[in-house]
């Protein structure tokens, strides 16, 4: 029986030639395997990049991954225990490598069985001279598969004797994940796979129950329709296949909020967007237009009212050439209304009178411009207008939903009340654009497809259907096929299902006492178009900039109500850099693009970032797990997925179409019909042709 002295004197190959915090270098003996090592249980390629070497300690091991190698020439050759007396001295080569230390490896090995337990972090640092070994079959394994709580295998690791690679759900989903790689490096085929193996085991383990889960794929290319029929899937389409049972894609234009409207109609901050929001309140809580012209006219002066007090809080009365149009214009606006509402000629002709008054005394002589005016001024005004209001009934304020409050209406009365109240306004033509936006939509059938609100009349029912129902009964996974949405409002599509999904989680956390969470996971396909970075000085924000921000709140705030983002991206480089910060997990396919390298390069650690040179080499299906779900980080061969479960983004097969053939070699035709392209493309239903064929058989 060999010792564990004596077998730690088989198993080691060098000794530390130099140490630093960041690197440890190594001079490995002569007689060190040069391509194979036959001394660790069972043949292993050695040395080799980012294969693990282990430092014994008095209660273990420290673990390091080799970073790089290198040859020496030295004078002479280094032998243990023997000179060369006499000889003639030639140069000789030494073999030099560098780790970088990962953490340690705890013996907890008994007489009956060696055991040993992975540990992120090193307390102490190895001495020159130190030994350097090669771990055996099971310390390899120790290294890979402890400390995780690995619940699901995703893969092996082919560095570390094939050992199994295991995840468990709650850090890979819960503290979001990014999968980066060039197209064609597998992201799909991972992404797809995490979550069929974290659901096959789920179910498993539960008695092949369905799995109380939640996933959200948001499938730009529609790639993922048939992704998931073992698993009853939900796919959503702009042109759903009943037949398949595919639900038509519909996300209301009452499930929209304020800012989403305004990025729509590209509402201007200092006017538009206020009566954007105003029509929004009043059109929720049903108040389209009184009929009452007493009321039109409390309600006009309520609103003069309020402007004058905001001024005066502001101090833009001191002003005078600024704040002075604004008083011509409100003595206009009375003047109109004394020939519209008779009844209280006498009291608006009084305020009239005492606005006209206020500007005349701070005239400047002989010019056109006026000077400040003093706080006393303004609120002799509103008080002449509250005279009035208080024989009309008082002051109207907002009442009633907010703006934001998913509440139903229809869009023509929403446009239609938009119209009424510009016309109110001293510059109706300001607003023909943001109305002129609303009606296209209403008229475009693309969109009135996807946005109109006759195929979903309430809030719990969208909500059943895109994120689950009670104990996942209709499936645990959405498919939203995104390719079809009009390019228009895509981004705006996008925005409102992640927005309600994370608000809806929200307000769960928050009606249950004990502060359970109800853990669902958002799967966003190529990020880069969605999650894209923005200038954050602009004013005005688009479409694109406000789906940003709301996957920036969700990357920030989505752990605390159980809400995990999973991004696949093929452009980090492009990514928010707010949403990839807070990526915990990632899971790194080949990247070959310099930029794409050097973001990557900054979200690892410094110890980590020689990983970075193997990316670009890395073959299909291969990828390094870093981060949160993993101890340390690991080379991982995804397992593979069945050609019928895997997410349709398999390359053009441009020689089985050249050559007419399958791939079993068998004839095979790729034929064509652009008129039949044509016509679903023109929208056009039946030709003339055919018409008079159909009633010929109608006949």
């Amino acid at each position: 029986m060999i010792s564990p002295m004596e077998n730690l004197a088989r198993l080691q190959i060098g000794t530390v030639d130099f140490v630093a915090p960041d690197e440890i270098k190594v001079l490995l003996d002569l007689d060190a395997p040069q391509s194979v090592a036959m001394n660790a249980g069972r043949p292993r390629p050695f040395p080799r990049i980012n294969g693990f070497v282990l430092l014994p300690t008095e209660n273990g091991f420290i673990v390091g991954q080799v970073t790089w190698l290198a040859v020496e020439h030295s004078s002479f050759p280094k032998r243990k225990g023997m000179q060369d007396f006499g000889l003639i001295d030639l140069p000789f080569p030494l073999r030099k490598m560098s780790i970088s230390l990962l953490g340690t490896l705890v013996n907890e090995s008994t007489r009956e069985e060696a055991k040993y337990k992975f540990k992120r972090g090193v307390h102490t640092f190895p001495s020159l001279g130190d030994p350097v070994v090669i771990p055996d079959a099971k310390q390899l394994r120790a290294i890979v598969e402890s400390g995780t709580d690995g619940r699901v295998l995703i893969g092996h690791c082919p560095l570390a004797d094939n050992a199994e690679v295991r995840v468990n759900p709650d850090r890979i989903f819960g503290r979001h994940l990014a999968v980066l790689g060039n197209t064609g490096s597998g992201k799909s085929c991972s992404v797809a796979g995490l979550i069929h193996w974290s659901l096959d085991e789920a179910k498993r383990l539960t008695g092949d129950k369905n799995p109380n889960a939640r996933f959200i794929v948001l499938d730009p290319n529609g790639e993922y329709s048939e992704a998931f029929n073992n698993h009853k899937a939900r796919v959503f389409k702009v042109e759903p296949n009943e037949e398949a049972e595919e639900l038509l894609l519909n996300v209301p234009a009452w499930l929209w909020n304020s800012s989403e409207w305004s990025a729509f109609t590209q509402a201007s901050g200092r006017a538009q967007k206020p009566l954007l929001r105003r029509a929004l309140r009043e059109v929720r809580s049903g108040v389209v237009e009184d009929d009452s012209h007493d009321f039109k006219l409390r309600r006009r002066l309520s609103s003069a009212c309020i402007m004058l007090r905001a001024e005066i809080r502001a101090g833009n009365n001191y002003q005078g050439w600024k704040f002075s149009p604004k008083l011509v214009a409100l003595s206009e606006d009375i003047q109109a209304w004394m020939a519209e509402h008779a009844n209280y000629a006498n009291e608006l002709h009084a305020n009239h009178q005492c606005v006209e008054q206020i500007l005349a005394n701070r005239k400047r002589p002989n010019s056109q411009y006026y000077n400040d005016f003093s706080q006393t001024d303004i609120e002799s005004i509103i008080a002449s207008i509250c005279t009035t209001l208080a024989l009309l009934g008082g002051m109207v304020f907002q009442s009633g939903p907010s703006e934001d409050a998913p509440l139903p209406f229809i869009g023509t009365d929403f446009v239609d009340h938009i119209e009424t109240l510009a016309e109110q306004e001293t510059s109706p033509q300001f607003f023909d654009y943001l109305i002129m936006r609303i009606r296209m939509m209403l008229s475009d059938k693309r969109m009135l497809s996807v946005a109109g609100n006759d195929k979903v009349s309430s809030l719990d029912g969208w909500l059943t259907d895109f994120i689950g129902e009670n104990d996942a009964k209709n499936g645990c996974v959405s498919v939203i096929d995104l390719s079809l949405v009009p390019q228009e409002i895509v981004h705006i599509v996008t925005a409102v299902i992640s927005r309600l999904t994370f608000e809806a989680l929200q307000r769960y956390r928050r009606n249950h006492n004990d502060s359970k969470v109800l853990p669902t996971s958002l799967v966003m396909e190529e990020a880069h178009n969605f999650i894209k970075r923005y200038r954050d000085d602009s004013e005005e924000a688009t479409a694109s900039s406000m789906c940003c921000q709301v996957f920036e709140k969700i990357a920030r705030e989505g752990r605390k109500f159980g809400l995990g983002l999973v991004l696949s991206s093929q452009r980090p480089s492009e990514l928010s850099p707010t949403v990839l910060s807070q990526c915990n997990t990632f899971l790194l396919h080949r990247i070959t693009n310099d930029k794409d390298q050097e973001m990557v390069a900054r979200l690892l650690p410094d110890g980590l970032r020689g990983l970075i040179r193997e990316i670009p080499a890395l073959p299909s299906q291969h990828a390094f797990l870093v981060g949160w779900a993993a101890e340390l980080p690991i080379l991982t061969k995804m397992k593979s997925l069945p050609d019928n479960l895997r997410p349709t983004s398999d390359d053009p097969d441009y020689w089985n179409v050249w050559t007419r053939t399958n791939d079993e070699g068998e004839h095979e035709d790729r034929f064509v019909d652009w008129k039949e392209v044509s016509d679903e493309w023109q929208e056009v239903d039946l030709g003339e042709d055919d018409h008079q064929g159909a009633e010929i058989d109608a006949e």
